[in-house]
């Protein structure tokens, strides 16, 4: 049958494709066909069974299926706890009709826990028994919590506290989790949290844990059922007897409750070290819970690697660490680490990992004809390593009759000469203490002349130039061997055009015309044949050949999109148009013709993009123009500049004159150009024998010029169009011209790219880049391969190719051969072709570098010297020396050290190399190896050296604390790689404010000192930490911190209140407040002495000025005086506090008397008195707002 990308091939095609390549490999399936199903007889094949675990509800019918195919169809049987369950004995037990599913009724009554137990079911008929997996039934339970009276629990505030939850056993397990007896859920977090066997976990108890009780709960599966244990209550005993809820969120809430601080230890699981066995494929969890105050944070850490990032997630806050899909490579030591402020505790969990059976080769079911032979292949792994055990229709083979034609090694059973009474069904257990494995795999002989399977004599249609393939699904014992033919005559095709597949299918790699016609697929075996036809119509293809243009109309104008089309006659053609990719609705202003589209009455929302889709059954073609739409305006002076500049129109009426053998001159009409001139030609060429359909570029021309001679290449079928380019973009493709074929001649070069090289040790591929059509010359271009070893001079051994590649077998490894390959065609053959020198393929070295001399060049580092090996021994191109060195152990005890092997590679052919980055005083093993093309030779013998001390990696876990701000702590642990033996630490720190450094101090600590608290000289200042390590050989990597940033420099104004003290100090500040009490007092001297010019002056004359109405006066005439301070002066205003604030500046020398004429008298006796008052009042009013003056800084201190 044709199949092709345009079309959907039957269900039935991708079946017996399948089928033909399962054929292929010696293990079939039947076809589903029913004449074939009703006629071929099968062994039984278990097709479902319930899961090895059955857990069943007791309050439904118990279902344990098994359903099996065969033919004839299996009868079936059971047997319970390996004895046989007599079905018919027990009225509650029924099997269902053409299937071996068991059913247990319990309407009637009774107890489903009396048929617990384990059950296996035999599938049987005339060629075999297959046996399904032991189900073990278990009937699920919830049983109740026994009844408890449980006392309150009293602890102290601080301690740890764990409730035990203790649920019963269930099938399968409960989920647990805590709520109150009020059925409010119990809030959880790093402090308080739920262990994975259900205990909640308290790492230490507050005060408000007493606010609520804690009852364990237990939900079950099948019954969906809660269950509640007796609820726990909390008698806290505390020094801090009030539950002030403020304090939860202080920074130290510990401390502000009077609860002593505590290192972490471990609730869960107790100890430094535990293990934990998993099996592959499950999930690992790994669980950490601890105490202390304040609550420790876990962290997980594998030793020698990374936890697996892609597998590995954290639970309940960081207690917990999941892995799933555990592979062997999960196995090793992980660690869980608790700190708090006051310390940290590790615990280490030791994980192997084992594994239940799991399939390498699972068993395939065997299909032979008489005589041949086969086998059946059983490989499982596991650890432990699993038992493999064959039984023969769910007996042992062992108790079997013996049979010459079978053979058993180990995990495989091998078949030969088998005949048809080899029938059976064979079972491979594999198992170890983990579980097992079981899997059946039916032996069937069958003889059957060969079956099409595919509906007979079809007719195909193709499109001209396509690729296609023709499918024969066929089936017979032995598997028949499959031919095509064409036109029921000829040779069997292969080759060239054609390509048959090794199930059979031919694959035409390009439908020409000649390639109509009626193919006849044939396949044959020993006991007959059958055959099949398929008629192949090639029809031409769908070639839109006037296609719309790309316009610019007024609104309102009428406009028509051109689209006529080529079509093979036989095929119906479809014509239909799209607007901006969408169907286009067909209204009253269009008219839809078979060559055209017309648009009456040309609006703005008619602007868009139209394409034309010509469509058959087989194939389509599209073409698509813009259509712009312009407003209603007046008519430009500039016709040309008012029109937009576009893609010029193609060129068109292509004509070729002046044939000749290798050239020909093409001519064409140029199109508009659209407001921008052509600057451009582009000449393309398709031809139809090598890439039909497919255009490449020729030659470029200027603009100016219409028409060109092309230079031709011999025996190739041209057609040329034209593409005009300007600014704006390219035309669309002229139509093709009229073909014109050239004559051919012989090659005139060589295929490029010449290669030889091995793919396999006994072997050589030749490969080449192909030649093209432009290059081919002439028909059945085909290659001459020629090759020779080099040495011996032999004579040239040659084959021709119509590919691009020959495989030279059974050669030598690695020699040289001299290679030639000669391009030839039905004219005549190519240029003597140039001589490419190749190899034959590598083996594996044979030997291993010899006199192995290993140099210590420093701590990290070793100098490798060695004997070259033979080049003969080589066996390949020398790629590299290598060595293969790990890290044996460390020369200091108890260090635990990665032992995985790394290599250093020293490439070409040389005889010394270095190895560095190695890890100090260790001990290492080296190992070296000749590598070439196919991989590592043998191994030199081993070689064991010493790297001497160096200096350590640096401190771990630098931490800087400031409690307050008179010291500051430092803590750190010991470097992760010591590099030798640790002598001490140096501590080296500096004091800075800014930009400015203090006097470097260093302190020397002993190798055990990990702490150490510094006295602050100030607390002003920051300080700059770096610690390192030091060995004998010297100090190490050091580390750096800086001391946290303290609150006064967070808040300036704080700072500045707090630091007055300090400022005060400084000799900078006494010298310039001196400087200002001196002036000030020497203003203090200047007022006095004008003082003291005069005595005290009355205000007025009493016979000179007249009272006014509103002057106090007393009886005698006189005024009275006593409240003139509390009265504001004249051009001021009263604040609202009642202070007296002056509008004008206070420095106003208006303010102390002079210039106030209308107020005062000349001696300025007034001013005297009312100066000393005045300047009190400033000072109290303006106190805040003048702080910053020196002056009244002086009287704000005074």
């Amino acid at each position: 049958m044709l199949r092709m990308a345009r079309q959907q091939p039957p269900p039935w095609v991708h079946a017996a494709v399948l089928l033909c390549l399962l054929c292929l490999s010696g293990a079939i399936e039947i076809p589903m066909d029913p004449s074939i199903q009703n006629e071929l007889s099968q062994p039984p094949t278990i097709t479902k069974q319930s899961v090895k675990d059955h857990i069943v509800d007791p309050r439904d019918n118990i279902l344990i299926e098994c359903e099996a195919k065969g033919n004839p169809a299996p009868s079936f049987h059971w047997t319970r706890n390996s004895r046989y369950f007599n079905i018919a004995k027990d009225p509650r037990v029924s099997m269902r009709r053409r299937s071996g599913t068991l059913v247990i009724d319990f309407r009637s009554g009774g107890r489903p826990e009396e048929y617990e137990g384990e059950y296996q079911c035999f599938a049987r008929n005339k060629y075999g028994t297959a046996l399904s997996n032991r189900i073990r039934l278990q009937v699920s339970k919830s049983p109740l919590w026994p009844k408890e009276n449980l006392d309150p629990v009293v602890v102290q505030e601080g301690a740890p506290l764990t409730l035990q939850c203790n649920p019963p056993p269930g099938l399968p397990s409960p989920v647990i989790f805590w709520m109150s007896s009020s059925m409010e859920p119990i809030t959880q977090d790093k402090r308080v949290s739920q262990g994975h066997n259900g205990d909640l976990y308290f790492s230490n108890v507050m005060l408000q844990d007493m606010q609520t009780d804690y009852s364990c709960n237990a939900r079950f599966h099948f019954t969906h059922t809660i269950q509640q244990k007796n609820a726990f209550t909390l008698k806290v005993l505390t020094n801090n007897p009030y539950n002030d809820s403020s304090l939860r969120n202080h920074p130290d809430m510990y401390s502000a409750r009077g609860v002593a601080e505590r290192t972490p230890s471990f609730m869960y699981p107790q100890g430094t070290a535990s293990s934990q066995m998993v099996l592959r494929g499950m999930d690992l969890l790994l669980e950490c819970i601890a105490s202390g105050v304040p609550t420790p944070d876990i962290a997980w850490y594998k030793k020698g690697g990374d936890l697996p990032s892609d597998k590995a997630k954290f639970e309940n806050f960081n207690k917990a660490l999941r892995i799933t899909n555990v592979s062997e490579e999960d196995s090793g030591e992980y660690f869980c680490l608790a700190s708090n402020k006051m310390g940290s505790t590790r615990h280490t969990i030791s994980v192997r990992v084992k594994a239940a059976p799991y399939w390498l080769d699972e068993p395939k079911n065997l299909i032979l004809a008489p005589g041949e032979d086969g086998r059946l292949v059983c490989r499982a792994n596991g650890n432990p390593k699993p038992t493999v055990q064959w039984m023969i229709n769910g007996e042992p083979l062992q108790s079997a009759p013996p049979n010459p034609n079978r053979e058993v090694a180990g995990d495989t059973i091998i078949f030969r000469d088998t005949q048809i009474s080899s029938r059976a069904v064979y079972q491979c257990n594999t198992s170890n203490e983990h579980g097992y494995l079981l899997a059946n795999a039916f032996v069937s002989v069958l003889d059957v002349p060969p079956r099409m399977l595919s509906p007979r004599n079809q007719l195909i249609r193709v499109i001209l130039y396509n690729r296609t393939r023709l499918d024969c699904p066929f089936f017979g014992s032995p598997i028949p061997t499959l031919r095509w033919f064409k036109n029921g005559q000829g040779s069997n095709l292969d080759g060239g055009n054609y390509h048959v597949y090794e199930n059979g299918s031919l694959e035409i790699k390009m439908i020409r015309k000649e390639d109509q016609g009626i193919y006849t697929c044939v396949a044959t075996n020993i006991l007959g044949k059958a055959e099949n036809q398929v008629r192949l119509e090639v029809k031409d293809p769908t070639r839109i050949f006037r296609m719309p243009e790309d316009q610019v109309v007024k609104r309102g104008t009428t406009v028509q999109l051109e689209c006529r089309v080529k079509h093979d006659p036989s095929l119906k053609l479809t014509v239909s148009w799209l607007k901006d990719d969408e169907p286009l609705y067909i209204g009253n202003r269009m008219k839809k013709e078979d060559d055209s589209l017309t648009i009456f009455g040309v609006a703005e929302r008619d602007q868009g993009s139209y394409t034309c889709v010509a469509s058959t059954e087989l194939d389509q073609d599209l073409a698509k123009a813009y259509l712009t739409v312009l407003a209603d305006q007046a008519t430009p002076t500039n016709h040309l500049a008012a029109l937009p500049k576009g893609r010029p129109d193609r060129p068109r009426d292509l004509e070729l004159t002046d044939l000749a053998e290798r050239s020909v001159r093409l001519t064409w009409i140029p199109g508009d150009d659209n407001n921008s001139p052509i600057t451009d030609y582009v000449v393309q060429f398709e031809e139809d024998q090598f890439q039909p359909g497919v255009w490449h570029d020729h030659s470029k021309f200027p603009g100016s010029v219409n028409s060109a001679v092309l230079q031709l290449s011999p025996y190739v079928n041209y057609q040329f169009r034209v593409i005009a380019i300007n600014e704006v973009g390219s035309s669309h493709p002229s139509l093709p011209s009229e073909r014109y074929r050239t004559s051919g001649a012989p090659p005139e070069s060589n295929p490029a790219d010449v290669k030889g090289e091995g793919t396999r040790k006994n072997n050589m591929e030749i490969t080449w880049t192909p030649m093209n059509a432009t290059s081919a010359f002439g028909p059945n271009l085909r290659y001459i391969v020629k090759w020779r070893r080099r040495e011996t001079r032999e004579s040239w051994n040659n084959v021709t190719v119509w590919g691009s590649r020959y495989v030279v077998g059974q050669t030598p490894v690695y020699v040289p051969y001299e290679i030639r390959v000669q391009a030839e065609n039905d004219f005549g053959k190519g240029p003597e072709p140039d001589t490419v020198i190749g190899y034959s393929g590598e083996d594996y070295p044979r030997a291993a570098p010899t006199d192995v001399k290993i140099r210590v060049l420093n701590s990290t580092a070793i100098s490798l010297q060695w004997n070259r090996v033979y080049p003969d021994t080589v066996q390949g191109q020398l790629r590299e020396y290598r060595a293969y060195y790990w890290r044996e152990s460390s020369l200091l005890k108890n260090l635990w050290v990665s032992q995985k092997r790394q290599q250093a590679s020293f490439p070409g052919d040389r005889p010394r190399g270095v190895v560095s980055r190695l890890f100090p005083y260790s001990n290492y093993k080296l190992e070296m190896v000749v590598v070439n093309g196919r991989g590592d030779g043998p191994r030199s013998e081993t070689k064991e050296f010493t790297t001497p001390e160096g200096v350590p990696s640096a401190p771990r876990r630098f931490r800087v604390r400031q409690p307050n701000l008179e010291t500051i702590n430092l803590e750190w642990d010991h470097p992760e790689h010591p590099n030798g033996i640790l002598i001490g630490y140096t501590l080296k720190y500096v004091a800075f404010n800014g930009t400015k450094l203090g006097k470097q101090i260093v302190e020397n600590f002993s190798p055990n000192q990990t702490k150490f608290t510094m006295q602050r000289a100030d607390p002003v200042s920051r300080y700059r930490f770096t610690l390192s390590a030091r060995t004998q050989v010297g100090s190490g990597e050091a580390v750096t911190e800086e001391s946290p940033a303290p609150p006064n420099e967070a808040t300036p104004t704080a700072a500045y209140t707090n630091n007055q003290a300090d400022i005060a100090t400084q000799g900078w500040f006494i010298g310039l407040m001196c400087a200002i009490a001196l002036l000030v007092l020497i203003l203090l001297i200047v007022c006095f002495i004008k003082r003291s010019r005069g005595g005290k002056y009355p205000v007025r004359e009493k016979k000179d000025v007249p009272l006014g109405p509103e002057d106090p006066k007393e009886e005698d005439g006189s005024f009275d005086y006593s409240d003139e301070d509390n009265k504001p002066l004249q051009g001021s205003q009263t604040s609202l506090d009642g202070t007296i604030k002056q509008q004008e500046s206070d420095d106003s020398l208006v303010d102390y008397g002079e210039g106030g004429e209308g107020q005062f008298n000349e001696d300025g006796s007034f001013i005297g008195q009312y100066t000393v008052k005045k300047d009190k009042e400033e000072t109290e009013g303006n106190e805040s707002s003048e702080a910053t003056s020196p002056v009244n800084a002086i009287y704000s201190l005074a």
